[in-house]
């Protein structure tokens, strides 16, 4: 059946891929795209359908009441995926109050309006609504050297970020309990792929290899991350949506545990076969060890198989095949990442107390 979906955040990195993969769905989907455009929601991720028929965008802060109840009272959206967050560590360290604002008032004005909404419509409407709200493995803090988050761990968030993200994930929960508003979570690892802004580990290196720029690694690099093509995560969100049971909270993750120098040291690997560099032998001369961030959480690995066992989801990508495609995607995009370090990023480092 084809439905339409409420999307905020829809022009960052995980909300662009998301509108293209329901938009890519085929029939007769629609999608609302709700963007405040800051630094990293740009326009340019979703060029290639914005006169698409089916794809709507307003530009609006999910924090303004009157813009959500209007998005919900002209286009009836069948669900909500909530996408938009601030969500770099290092920026909630030097700012933590617009990781407030979005990431806990945002989601609460979506909620409210969402509920105002779902309590007029008719039986038939009401039994297919839903709100989706995406959320991350950060809320659970930092790991040893041992064990998996699972969907029963508890919460432990280390940064500004990752505690604006833990508090908009009681609410969406607290919803669902006081008011019956119809909800899932799904608390995803760390993501790659293409248009991921160039702050963040992968992209940022992989860039810096292309511009022979130094690739600084937090303090020893062995800090671990699982990581997940967000293709893969798409599928599991959208798998979610149509399968997924209202009040449960679902792990994603792509069984990739590595360490951060290993990321590296592959890119660099990977960039040495494809793209040599014309003035090193390999791109490895590049890395450069810097201060760690604070607070910076040692590991994190998640465990899927509620996901896998419940709803038959798994990840299509190996970490070998998903960064391979990442890094072609970075060297068949340069005008897309060149605007971005011309007119967005200088790559300055935030976040140093």
């Amino acid at each position: 059946m084809d439905k339409t979906f409420f999307i905020t955040g829809g022009c960052g990195f995980i909300g662009a891929n998301f509108v293209r993969f329901v938009l890519n769905k085929g029939g007769n989907n629609k999608v609302i795209n709700l963007d405040k455009l800051t630094y990293a929601g740009n326009p340019n991720n979703l060029l290639d359908i914005k006169s698409d028929e089916r794809y709507s965008f307003i530009h609006g802060d999910i924090c303004d009441q009157q813009i959500v109840k209007e998005i919900f009272d002209n286009y009836n959206p069948d669900m909500v995926v909530n996408f938009a967050a601030e969500s770099h560590v290092d920026r909630s360290i030097d700012g933590p109050a617009e990781f407030i604002q979005t990431n806990v008032v945002g989601t609460s004005v979506l909620l409210q309006e969402a509920l105002q909404y779902f309590n007029k419509l008719d039986r038939e409407k009401s039994s297919v609504f839903r709100f989706h709200h995406v959320s991350t493995d950060e809320v659970f803090g930092s790991l040893g050297e041992e064990g998996s988050f699972t969907e029963e761990t508890p919460y432990d968030p280390s940064s500004p970020y990752s505690a604006s993200k833990a508090s908009s994930d009681h609410l969406v929960r607290a919803w669902h309990r006081t008011y019956g508003l119809p909800v899932i979570i799904s608390n995803c690892s760390n993501n790659y792929g293409p248009f991921q802004f160039p702050e963040k580990l992968i992209p940022l290196m992989i860039l810096n290899c292309l511009e022979d720029k130094p690739l600084p690694i937090y303090g020893t690099g062995e800090n671990i991350r699982d990581w997940l093509y967000v293709e893969d995560h798409c599928d599991a969100i959208y798998t979610i949506i149509e399968n997924g049971h209202f009040g449960e909270t679902y792990n994603v993750g792509g069984n990739n545990e590595i360490q951060n120098i290993e990321i590296v040291k592959t890119i660099c690997s990977i960039l040495d076969e494809v793209n040599p560099s014309k003035n090193k032998k390999s791109y490895k001369e590049l890395i450069q060890f810097v201060t760690d961030r604070p607070g910076h959480d040692f590991r994190y690995a998640i465990d899927s198989s509620k996901l896998k066992n419940e709803l038959s989801w798994s990840p299509k990508e190996t970490f070998d095949s998903g960064i391979r495609k990442t890094i072609d995607w970075y060297l068949a995009n340069q005008a897309w990442w060149e605007q971005i370090q011309n007119n967005t990023y200088q790559q300055e480092r935030l976040g140093v107390l």
